[in-house]
């Protein structure tokens, strides 16, 4: 008998929810096949069988906490199929009999079939959501997996066969009375990335001095500057020229100009950070992310928005590893993409500074005593921890960002 232990995940991990099992006790698996999905604070991880044999006993049911190195299952190594599925084994020992056998085989081949179907996490979510047999589903994947989109693609050219019954959601109930009768409602258990976020978000409300000032900048120049620049940029770079790389930019400059907004508090002590890793907040199917261009200060444009389009892309599919998430220095978010005109961001500790972007409208702005003009207005918002960082600071570092913003050439010369 072989023990399934949930391995180590991450350094900073020590603990995991089982999203769902993909073998059931009497399977057959491989090693290296997959076994079931383990929802951590960050990422979801896909966990593979190190043994062959036949699945026994399962120790810890979906939605059940795990710690690393606990015991969850067993594997027989010397197991046989469970009676639903005999001729499985048989199959794989030896050739199956011409003819007498020939109906046997085709349906252990589906069943095969149907069990090793490999698909990412997002795609069985979304499988399940929809009622979808994921062995129906066509990909281009050259390794068969399916993925997120290809299950989009089969729900939009067929409706859910009514005999394929769609599991019920892990996270929700039927509709329930609560204290109110005659009224409905429905209890949604929350996911540990949504538990995570919301003690989070708690947590540094609770231990920093949040404090939150605003300007706002004319966008002007930088929509002159992509409106002259984006086509030939895009066929130089093969990447879009988008505003998140003039800001990226703007904020490496300013926090060389002000360093205690690219600290943290460690204790008794200020860690000032002499590199420049900025999180770009990026909002993801299970949650808010938090993903992190590396020595953005090295980059230039080209290179921001690429890695920015990578991580976007990687966040949407559910792919993002925990060295995408960990280490970032300050953050950017943009409530402008839905709408917000004007917010106050929460900090994103143990960093002590985060930058909001906002929607960019047309105000009326007095140009001098005589002139007024419509002009692209942008909100911008700094939200700092007031235990290091003074208003003076504050201040003066998002009076830098607009500045420089407002000067889009300035930036080549920071950078």
């Amino acid at each position: 008998m072989a023990e399934i232990k949930v391995p180590e995940l991450a350094e900073s991990i020590t603990e995991g929810t089982i999203a769902q099992w993909l073998k059931q006790p009497g399977d057959v698996v491989e090693k290296g096949e997959y076994l079931l999905e383990v929802e951590t604070d960050k990422v979801n991880v896909e966990l593979t069988a190190e043994f062959s044999g036949v699945l026994k006993e399962l120790h810890k049911e979906s939605g059940d906490t795990v710690q690393v190195g606990e015991t969850i299952g067993i594997i027989d190594e010397s197991g046989e199929a469970s009676p639903s599925q005999p001729e499985q084994t048989e199959t794989k020992q030896e050739a199956p009999a011409p003819q007498e056998a020939q109906q046997n085989n085709v349906e252990v081949t589906e069943e095969e079939k149907k069990q090793r179907t490999i698909a990412s996490p997002a795609a069985r979510k979304l499988a399940r959501e929809r009622g979808i047999d994921l062995q129906q589903v066509q990909t281009v994947d050259p390794l068969g997996r399916v993925r997120k989109q290809d299950v989009e693609a089969h729900s939009g050219q067929e409706a859910p066969k009514q005999e394929s019954k769609p599991a019920a959601p892990k996270a929700a109930t039927p509709a329930v009375q609560d204290d109110k009768p005659g009224k409905p409602v429905e209890r949604q258990k929350m996911s540990r990335r949504r538990q995570t976020i919301a003690n989070r978000l708690v947590e540094v409300q609770q231990t920093a001095a949040m404090l939150t000032t605003f300007n706002e900048v004319d966008m002007t120049a930088v929509m002159e500057v992509r409106k002259r620049r984006k086509d030939k940029f895009f066929e130089q770079h093969d990447v879009r020229l988008g505003f998140m790389s003039f800001f990226t930019k703007a904020v490496v400059a300013a926090l060389k100009q002000y360093p205690l907004l690219n600290a943290e508090i460690q204790g008794n002590e200020i860690l000032v950070k002499k590199f420049y890793d900025i999180g770009i907040a990026v909002s993801a199917p299970d949650g808010l992310v938090v993903p992190v261009v590396r020595d953005a200060d090295r980059l230039n444009f080209a290179g921001i928005e690429g890695e920015i389009l990578d991580l976007a892309k990687k966040a949407r599919d559910n792919k993002l590893s925990l060295s995408d998430l960990q280490g970032g220095t300050f953050t950017i978010t943009n409530g402008g993409v839905f709408g917000s005109l004007m917010s106050t961001p929460i900090l994103n500790g143990p960093q002590v500074g985060i930058l909001g972007m906002h929607k960019i409208q047309l105000r009326p702005v007095a140009i001098d005593e005589n002139t007024m003009e419509n002009r692209p207005m942008m909100y911008i918002a700094l939200s700092y921890d007031h235990r290091i960082v003074d208003g003076r600071e504050a201040v003066s570092f998002l009076s830098t960002v607009k500045e420089l913003l407002e000067d889009p050439e300035s930036l080549l010369l920071e950078g």
